[in-house]
């Protein structure tokens, strides 16, 4: 049986909380845990790279659960704003990644990702990944909230409903935003809708 199956939403919590306060022993009850949701985020970031993506999904997620476990401001609630924090942290592992990639190669290239699976509205099935990290940082900066939400829902995997709780909305609200800030980052990458 899997181990984040058998750990229950409360005692995953308690762990979180136990770890912040300095409880080692939470870290090591949580570890395959950790892992098992790390490895879920990586496999649903890394299915939209391209076949030949040079970051492989054991890298991603070790690298993901480094950089977790050296959080130590964190005030951990609950499990979505565990995967809240650590969908941030792979968006920016993968920005990082693909900018060392084009600065490496000089010539532009930058990692195209399907996007029309995850966030369903673009017509063009491969965006690069640096152009939707600048878009999406352009959504932010106009509507905060529309910002995370895409963010959470794109790069996290989390559900409308996780998403409202790590945010403290409502599902609703989340699905509204969710729906606003897909088409303003469709414009944004694709242009305006053409008039024939």
């Amino acid at each position: 049986m899997d181990d984040a199956a058998v750990l229950a939403p409360r005692e995953f919590t308690q762990l979180l909380v136990n770890w912040r306060n300095g409880d080692k022993n939470a870290l090591d009850q949580m570890t395959p845990v950790l892992y098992d949701e790390l490895r879920r985020l990586a496999r649903h970031f890394l299915a939209a790279e391209r076949p030949d993506h040079t970051l492989q999904p054991t890298a991603l997620v070790h690298e993901a659960y480094m950089r977790l476990v050296d959080q130590r401001s964190v005030d951990w609630k609950n499990r979505a704003h565990f995967l809240g924090v650590a969908a941030s942290m792979m968006r920016r592992i993968l920005i990082n990644h693909a900018r060392a990639n084009q600065a490496a190669k000089r010539e532009g290239f930058t990692q195209a990702i399907a996007l029309e699976d995850a966030l369903g509205v673009f017509t063009n099935p491969q965006i690069d990944l640096l152009e939707l990290n600048k878009a999406l940082q352009q959504l932010a900066d106009l509507d905060p909230q529309q910002g995370r939400v895409v963010e959470l829902r794109y790069f996290g995997g989390l559900t409308i409903e996780e998403t409202a709780e790590v945010m403290g909305i409502s599902p609703a609200t989340v699905k509204r935003e969710w729906g606003t800030a897909r088409l303003w980052l469709m414009q944004q990458i694709e242009g305006p809708p053409s008039v024939q």
